[in-house]
């Protein structure tokens, strides 16, 4: 149903232009499957059965609407006749897939990043909204005036249920892939909370690039993203102790990585890269393939890494590009080489009390054998980081190290 909900989502929000309403009746239609096909069983078109059943609510629910009359007819208008009425449950639906034009809905400029985040999970990904709470660690009515606000704004910006085209296309899928790009990093590793990670965002975000891929398989920088995701993923088996604190990728047991995932997204990236144009998530997961292509942490090309972060960093303003940029280059060419870049970096302000910049300046020094300034960077790393899993680790690499106070 999960997989289904969206596409019947999409279906209803073209044949009425209703986003808030269409997504009520469309969980009508969810919540009646789930109590009529395990006793009836599955129809022979269960995406048919949905928007059929859902049209039908959604034509209730507008009747029943006195004040928005004047709306009722302006859909009859645009139907033709043989639409006034649902068509039977058993008549075959279209093939056609919406869900890519709703993910673009979902995903407009004019919604915040946060609002676009929510709405996504919630209309395309099927999350319900405490779920979507859940995931960010914000009270469920927090999230429904979230939701609520985004469903307005697309409501008030008149925006046409329609593939953009042209670069507003272009834009319209940037803004889609960054959102799932941020939705996969927030449960890869978690801004806040108890844990390291959170395997059920990280799951839905490869689970929707990959809708967007098989939509559109020829994009390279949605073939470039599907890669990221799954080559970072593959490492989730190794991330952890028992105890859920961090292991560094250098300490994973990389027998425990998950293979599949690699040549799955070696292949991606192998078969993007040629086609060009090169974007920024096909360069980070060409980073990521030999990562996970080393058969050990010392065996790692950091050489061409570098190389890799130096094209990244030509075309994305971005200082977490700098900052592994910078770790790349404290392994390749040594460590006081990298922090000399880490100097230049605590300049801006974006990154300068980011726990990430003081816990790269920690391992840095621990490796040029200055370990009572490694342990102070250690500490001051702890000290902001919001992850508790994440502040287990630190503390305990500053344990490890001699204190001279």
């Amino acid at each position: 149903m999960r997989q289904l909900a969206p596409q019947a989502l999409a279906a209803v929000v073209r044949r009425y232009e209703r986003f808030d309403t269409a997504e009520d009746a469309v969980q009508e239609a969810l919540i009646a499957a789930a109590m009529g096909w395990p006793k009836d069983g599955i129809p022979e078109s269960p995406r048919a059965w949905l928007i059929t059943v859902a049209s039908r609510r959604l034509t209730d629910l507008l009747r029943s609407e006195q004040a928005r009359q004047r709306r009722e007819d302006a859909v009859a208008q645009r139907m033709l006749p043989e639409e006034w009425l649902a068509p039977a449950a058993d008549r075959p639906g279209s093939e056609s897939d919406d869900t890519l034009i709703l993910l673009f809905m979902c995903c407009h400029p004019s919604l915040s990043p946060a609002s676009q985040i929510a709405l996504t999970l919630r209309a395309v990904g099927g999350l319900t909204t405490a779920e979507v709470a859940r995931a960010f660690l914000v009270p469920e009515a927090t999230m429904t005036r979230r939701i609520s606000r985004a469903k307005q704004g697309i409501k008030d910006s008149g925006i046409p249920f329609a593939m953009p085209a042209g670069p507003e296309r272009a834009e319209r899928l940037r803004s889609v892939l960054h959102v799932l790009y941020l939705i996969f990093n927030e449960g890869y590793v978690s801004t806040s909370g108890p844990t390291l990670q959170r395997g059920e965002l990280a799951a839905e975000a490869i689970r929707l690039a990959r809708m967007v891929h098989r939509l559109l398989p020829d994009d390279g920088e949605v073939s470039g993203l599907l890669a990221l995701m799954l080559l970072t993923d593959a490492r989730g088996p190794a991330r952890a102790r028992r105890d859920g604190e961090l292991i560094p990728m250098a300490e994973q047991d990389r027998s425990l990585w998950n293979a599949d995932s690699i040549a799955e997204g070696v292949a991606l990236i192998t078969d993007a890269l040629p086609r060009g144009p090169t974007g920024p998530y096909q360069l980070q997961a060409a980073i990521a393939a030999i990562h996970d292509e080393a058969p050990s942490a010392e065996a790692t090309d950091w050489p061409q890494i570098v190389g890799l972060y130096e094209l990244l960093m030509r075309i994305s303003d971005n200082p977490v590009v700098d900052l592994n940029h910078a770790v790349a280059v404290g392994m390749a060419q040594g460590p006081q080489a990298g922090l000399d870049l880490l100097d230049e970096l605590q300049a801006d302000e974006r990154i300068a009390e980011d726990h990430r910049l003081h816990a790269v300046r920690a391992h840095l020094l621990e490796m040029a054998g200055d370990r009572a300034a490694a342990r102070d960077s250690y500490l001051a790393a702890a000290r902001r980081a919001t992850n508790l899993s994440q502040q287990r680790h630190l503390h305990s690499r500053a344990a490890r190290l001699p204190n001279d106070g």
